[in-house]
């Protein structure tokens, strides 16, 4: 069973949250503006785009990264922030008015209380969200449940585990090749389950670059992990020793 912890406003775990500081600057924005342009088509202008790639320093969507395969940078650019957008709109903390995006009445009242907002979007994200809109591939459903990936995580990931240590852990080893080859499971994986997770703060991706990336990267709880969450396989995590 998943248990999410209700966090005070000022829980010093939540600045681990790229998703949460999204959010709040967002928020911000919005009360020093009025609001935010709307492209012809719903999308965030580009002035708030550019602002916001600033602004939130997101990790491996930081303003270098983005304008280093950009020129300008339009919503789809900026992956988290077409997320927050359908976030804010869909939990009815937003509406589209008159060319602009406006907070609602519930959206300013939870703007005020990071930990109540926390508690609202993370479980929203992780488990009603689809997050295969970012691949080509239409492949069925993971085998499996949020309630044994996170359990897992929950062991496995005190002391940071790998991509590919994971994958293994949870379906074996991939088919053997002679060549190096897209791994469609790991990459099924990465998107709907440890992305997300690394999104709202709950894990931390030390990424490492070039081919078979994700296999490579290692994967670690952060403090928001253990202030956020209470499982089955928390009396089995043994004391991290990393140093």
């Amino acid at each position: 069973m998943i248990e999410f912890c209700s966090l005070a406003d000022d829980e010093p775990t939540l600045s681990y949250s790229p998703l949460l500081r999204g959010f709040l600057k967002t928020f911000a924005y919005v009360a020093e503006h009025g609001g935010i342009g709307l492209t012809a088509s719903k999308g965030f202008k580009r002035n708030f785009v550019h602002w916001a790639a600033r602004e939130f320093n997101w990790h491996g969507h930081t303003e270098a990264d983005l304008f280093a395969v950009n020129k300008v940078l339009n919503e789809q650019d900026f992956m988290p922030l077409s997320d927050i957008h359908f976030l804010l709109t869909t939990l009815k903390m937003g509406r589209h008015y008159k060319g602009q995006f406006k907070l609602t009445k519930a959206g300013t009242e939870v703007s005020r209380h990071p930990g109540q907002l926390f508690g609202i979007i993370t479980p929203f994200y992780l488990f009603e969200v689809n997050h295969t809109g970012y691949t080509r591939f239409s492949d069925g459903p993971l085998l499996g449940n949020w309630d044994m990936f996170l359990n897992i995580l929950n062991v496995e990931a005190e002391d940071g585990i790998t991509g590919a240590d994971l994958r293994h852990t949870l379906y074996g080893p991939p088919d053997h090749s002679p060549l190096p080859r897209y791994d469609d499971v790991l990459g099924s994986l990465y998107l709907n389950i440890l992305r997300p997770l690394c999104w709202v703060g709950l894990l931390h991706m030390n990424r490492v670059k070039g081919f078979q990336s994700t296999e490579r990267s290692v994967f670690t709880k952060t403090p928001l992990w253990k202030a956020a969450l209470k499982l089955e396989t928390d009396p089995l995590v043994k004391p991290a020793t990393r140093h």
